[in-house]
């Protein structure tokens, strides 16, 4: 694949430091001879070749190198020659023996009397010398490198057209080296050497001092002029090839989604994880302050990454990191020179996120807090079709929910809905609620949703006393008030809303919303339980089978276990095949949970990040999504899921 190769050394001005005889050098040199590929190199070629590589040894890596080493021949050895004295300039120009080489080479593609090119039209060789001579801060010297190949299909094959390229991305050359664009000064010449044509540019700030370059900003020049250099290029690879980088991306992205979908829902049952992941909730006993990664001691560091290891060990992992692996690669070749290292998913700094996730599985296992695995739960919450629906509110709910009509028709039916609402339907306004709530046929609106549902709740409504319950739980600023929603959820549970007994129980487990009390949350989970809830049944039989609340019963939690298993839950089923070797459940749920959890980091990174591409923040991220929001939009289902009330398998 073609490639822009950019090396970027600087030279220190000042004292007896000069760099005018530089400038001189590329501003005055030919291209070299092109001489018959067949014609072995002479001895003394061989001879500097053998000096260079030896006090140079990075000089090996160069492209000329490699041609060299492929086929030694005289043009090969003299291109090598060349780019090797140049990119090695402070200490050629302090060597006798490789100056008087030097004086020896013909002279550059000019431009005049000389081939160098800047912001000027016409550049004055001496006066720039002499700028340099007086000059006391360090000056950059960028060495651009294209294949000969390359440059002529590109049409990069003459210095007027690298003169333009250079002028058009001046600015951002500048910026990447933290130089403002009234201080930036830089000169250039383009030398067409060999099987590697390439530009020398010099550039330096007026200010000495403020200019640095780090890797990242040079890698921000090189994705700059690559997408320049290679810009038609893309477009026709996107336009020709099946496999252009954003189908590769497309495809690449359903492939890693249907992987994370599997992975979110396997149940893995691995005993050197849980041990792993015990024997960090032991070491976590010790460590005092912040409980990341970053702040944790060597020792628990290496379990952390022990546990990823093995974590990436599962077949699963494996191949969605390896397809992610795949991509990113890809993607990245369009410009880097050298081809991804694939690392250990525990070294991989795109994943970081995963060893606080191990980090805080751990930290729940050592304080002993209990799990919610209801992911779905979520889909049949709250149901469709409320008892004793007026004929006029069935009608407009079935419209409203019809996808396959106009959004047109269904605007009209959730105006004829508000009215029906401002008319005194409970149902009407409960659906109303649902809708304001959630969005997309109407821009979501928490304070709307609230009024609604309130007046259904007084009507005495369980599922909007409910809704209400939840709503007023949430993380909403708007129209979170916990004391008022808990009330509302005990009232919609006297009214016979299980739902509402499932979440009383949940919250007064965590002591999040309530002052924590077990013994209730047992009493409201029974209550559930018995009427058939079997997230209930399932949350009863781990409070049995750990003696939360109640008394510690193995019979009694397989009994509930059974109830809940009996209608899909795959958890409950998990317990009752395993309650002859039955293990505290956090331990026993930690590898399922922290698939769950790669699952999601997997899904928001399955668009790679490339070196020119546009990484969006996280705070940015959710202001677009609160705006898309705002606008009527569903929210994105790539964004991520954390913090949207808690994990979804987890203690919201």
């Amino acid at each position: 694949m073609a490639r822009l190769i950019l090396k970027s050394p600087y030279l220190k001005c000042g004292g007896r430091n000069s760099v005018s005889g530089y400038l001189q050098y590329i501003g005055t040199r030919e291209r070299v001879e092109i001489l018959p590929d067949d014609r072995p190199p002479t001895r003394k070629q061989e001879q500097l070749v053998s000096k260079l590589t030896k006090d140079f040894p990075e000089a090996k890596e160069l492209g000329e190198y490699l041609d060299y080493e492929a086929k030694p021949t005289k043009a090969n050895a003299s291109a090598f020659i060349t780019r090797a004295l140049e990119e090695n300039w402070p200490a050629v120009q302090q060597s006798e023996g490789y100056m008087k080489y030097i004086a020896t080479r013909p002279r550059a593609e000019r431009l005049g009397d000389h081939g160098l090119f800047g912001d000027e039209d016409t550049v004055d060789l001496e006066q720039a010398m002499r700028e340099l001579d007086q000059y006391n801060g360090n000056v950059w010297t960028h060495i651009l490198s294209l294949k000969r190949e390359d440059t002529a299909r590109l049409g990069y094959d003459n210095a007027k057209v690298w003169r333009n390229l250079l002028r058009a991305n001046r600015n951002d050359i500048a910026a990447a080296m933290n130089i403002p664009p009234n201080h930036f000064r830089w000169y250039a010449a383009y030398h067409d050497e060999g099987d590697h044509p390439h530009v020398h540019m010099m550039a330096w700030s007026t200010q000495p001092g403020e200019a640095y370059l780090t890797r990242d900003g040079i890698r921000k020049i090189k994705s700059q002029l690559s997408n320049q250099i290679f810009r038609q290029e893309l477009l026709h690879t996107y336009e020709q090839k099946s496999q252009s980088r954003d189908e590769l991306v497309r495809e690449a992205r359903r492939t890693i989604r249907k992987l994370t979908q599997e992975m979110a829902r396997s149940i893995c049952t691995e005993p050197a994880i849980e041990q792993k992941i015990a024997q960090l909730a032991e070491q976590l006993e010790t460590v005092k302050g912040k409980k990341s990664y970053g702040y944790l001691p060597k020792s628990v560091k290496k379990t952390v990454d022990e546990v990823v290891d093995k974590l990436e060990d599962l077949p699963v992992v494996r191949a969605c990191y390896a397809r992610w692996c795949a991509l990113q690669s890809e993607v990245e070749s369009y410009y880097h020179d050298k081809t991804r290292e694939r690392k250990k998913l525990s070294q991989e700094k795109e994943f970081r996120q995963i060893k606080n996730a191990v980090i805080q599985e751990a930290e729940r296992i050592r304080l002993g807090e209990v799990t919610f695995e209801d992911a779905d739960l979520s889909d049949h919450d709250e149901p469709e079709q409320v008892r004793g629906e007026s004929y006029a509110c069935r009608e407009l709910r079935q419209i409203v929910r019809d996808d396959t009509l106009s959004l047109t028709d269904r605007d009209r039916a959730a105006e004829e809905m508000e009215r029906l609402a401002e008319q005194g339907d409970p149902h009407a306004q409960y659906l109303l609620g649902q809708l304001y709530r959630d969005g997309p046929l109407l821009i979501p609106d928490s304070r709307k949703a609230k009024h609604w549902f309130n007046q259904a709740a007084e009507h005495g409504l369980p599922e909007a006393q409910y809704a209400l319950g939840k709503l007023l739980l949430s993380d909403d600023s708007e129209v979170r008030d916990p004391e008022e929603g808990i009330r509302w959820l005990k009232e919609a549970a006297e009214n016979g809303s299980q739902r509402a007994a499932y979440r009383l129980g949940k919250e007064y487990l965590t002591g999040d919303a309530v002052t924590k009390d077990t013994s209730k949350a047992a009493e409201w989970f029974t209550q559930s339980a018995e009427a058939g809830i079997q997230y209930a049944q399932y949350m009863l039989g781990k409070l049995y089978l750990m003696g939360q609340g109640v008394a510690q019963d193995q019979t009694q939690a397989m009994d509930w276990f059974s109830r809940s298993a009996a209608q899909g839950n795959q958890y409950a089923q998990f317990f009752l095949e395993r309650q002859d070797s039955l293990r505290p459940p956090s331990v026993m749920l930690a590898a399922t949970r922290l698939l769950y959890h790669i699952s999601q980091i997997f899904e928001n990174r399955s668009l790679p990040r490339s070196s020119a591409g546009l990484h969006v923040d996280r705070k940015l991220r959710r202001k677009i999504q609160e705006k898309k929001i705002a606008l009527g939009h569903k929210p994105d289902d790539h964004e991520e899921e954390q913090n949207q009330g808690g994990m979804v398998m987890g203690w919201m």
